[in-house]
């Protein structure tokens, strides 16, 4: 009897507790939200599905993470971040001003969000592109309309030309690789001197020219750039943006309102050190487009197609075999490529360039895979 009565007790504690949780419920922020790349961890894969750079950074990282003096991490980092701040300013030629530093350029995109999308208009974005923008619009409550790309998966300018709170573009954009050619950014720019426009440049070095040369031109023009693809470093989580000293000094107000500290002090020293090497930068950008070069080749014969790509990516569909199929077997071998079950691009695979091995063991699995699949 002693038991029934415990047991009758504790059901009504977890009524009361139930009925409690459902009260803050109600105020719970509710959001879906994004989902990142597999992060496998499997003796001989191959990991070709979250865009990183396949070869070490620059060697002075490596010199910085032997040398750093432990002893300096009781101390908090340099909240402005000036010495990094201070190396991208001088590489891009601008002033210390105009460059603002995140933790990742998810975390800069984060608060230029915050800071510039406040209108009741909504911002615009493509359908098919970065999946983070409708969650931080979601997350902060700002309005947005999505303009459909073309058949070709282009943008298509004058959707652009429209009433808006601002404008997001990735260019290249993600996951289709393609490039715009900087006239088209730049009259969507020009064509908008009332809100801020955000150019995402996460694969630039990639492709063609940058919109960091339009920044002395427009003071609505906002680059956002990051130290995970070209530079090797997305493990250090290291972004920028660079704009107008207006557009830096807003973005930094907000970041000070609600963390002043975000980047730790080696990924600032090795942020530097990757700036500096210019040499093994641009080495390593040729390295990975030659590799993106022979893999189109090696693709285009097995009855794979694609557009032309500007980014350490490709964005592939095979003549027969629906996507799916194809990624779940590669996966299977622990193969990692990534596919999205989302209209439009559900028989597309996003599939990174990694260094020449890996992308022979790719090719040589998808070749004895589609005899296999022909037979």
């Amino acid at each position: 009897m002693t038991f029934g009565k415990e047991n009758t007790a504790a059901r009504d504690m977890g009524t009361a507790v139930s009925i409690s949780m459902k009260a803050w419920e109600s105020n719970v922020r509710k959001i879906v939200p994004y989902v990142p790349g597999e992060q496998p961890n499997h003796k001989h894969m191959v990991k070709l599905n979250t865009n990183e750079n396949p070869f070490p950074p620059a060697p002075g990282v490596d010199r910085v993470l032997k040398e750093i003096n432990s002893d300096s991490f009781r101390l908090y980092p340099d909240p402005t971040v000036k010495l990094l701040a201070a190396s991208l300013a001088d590489y891009y030629n601008l002033n210390q001003e105009q460059v603002f530093v995140g933790v990742g350029s998810d975390d800069v995109l984060a608060v230029a969000f915050m800071t510039f999308f406040n209108s009741e208009k909504p911002i615009l974005f493509p359908d098919i592109t970065y999946s983070f923008y409708p969650v931080w619009c979601d997350l902060f409550r700002i309005p947005y309309k999505n303009p459909a790309l073309d058949e070709k998966f282009r943008i298509k300018k004058e959707d652009y030309l429209q009433e808006n709170g601002g404008i997001v573009i990735a260019n290249p954009n993600a996951p289709t690789s393609i490039y715009e050619d900087l006239s088209v950014i730049e009259e969507i720019i020009k064509k908008n001197p009332g809100t801020v426009v955000i150019i995402d440049e996460a694969y630039i070095d990639f492709a063609g020219k940058s919109a960091v040369e339009l920044v002395a031109k427009y003071d609505n023009l906002l680059v956002v750039q990051t130290f995970s693809k070209a530079r090797s470093l997305a493990g250090m989580r290291i972004g920028y943006a660079m704009g107008q000293p207006e557009l830096i000094k807003a973005m930094n107000d907000v970041k000070y309102s609600y963390n002043s500290y975000t980047m730790n002090q080696t990924a600032i020293e090795c942020g530097v050190e990757a700036v500096r090497d210019v040499k093994y930068f641009k080495e390593g950008i040729q390295k990975i487009i030659d590799i993106r070069k022979n893999s189109e080749e090696g693709l285009r014969k097995l009855g794979f197609s694609f557009p032309e790509s500007g980014a350490n990516f490709l964005f592939v569909t095979h003549e027969k075999i629906p996507a799916k199929e194809i990624f779940e077997s590669l996966r299977s071998n622990h193969i990692y490529v990534r596919y999205f079950n989302l209209p439009r691009i559900n028989n597309f695979l996003r599939i990174t360039i990694g260094t020449q091995e890996d992308m022979d063991r790719l090719l040589t699995f998808l070749e004895n895979y589609i005899n296999t699949y022909d037979n």
